[in-house]
């Protein structure tokens, strides 16, 4: 039996630690439907033993790393306003 995107996407995240850009890459999906992927993926480990870890998109110049949406992207720290920041990164332990 074939697995499902989410299924390959949430084995992949058991083995290594990945963005969404990564994933988006690797899956030839775009980022957006990567995030919702991750969503989903989220709310169906609630029921195990499992859980998603996301370490938040941080900038790389001031170190802000307290963005409202820690799934998404952002696209400029709200505090010094530079784009060179860290996307988040996510992994099922």
């Amino acid at each position: 039996m074939q697995r499902t995107t989410r299924e390959r996407i949430a084995d992949r995240l058991r083995g290594e630690s990945l963005s969404a850009t990564a994933l988006a890459a690797a899956f030839e999906l775009s980022t957006a439907t990567v995030i919702e992927h991750v969503e989903h993926i989220a709310r169906s480990l609630d029921d195990s033993d499992e859980q998603l870890l996301v370490a938040p998109p941080a900038c790389e110049d001031c170190g802000f790393d307290g963005f409202d949406d820690r799934l998404n992207e952002p696209s400029r720290c709200p505090e010094c306003h530079s784009e060179n920041l860290s996307p988040p990164i996510f992994r099922i332990e």
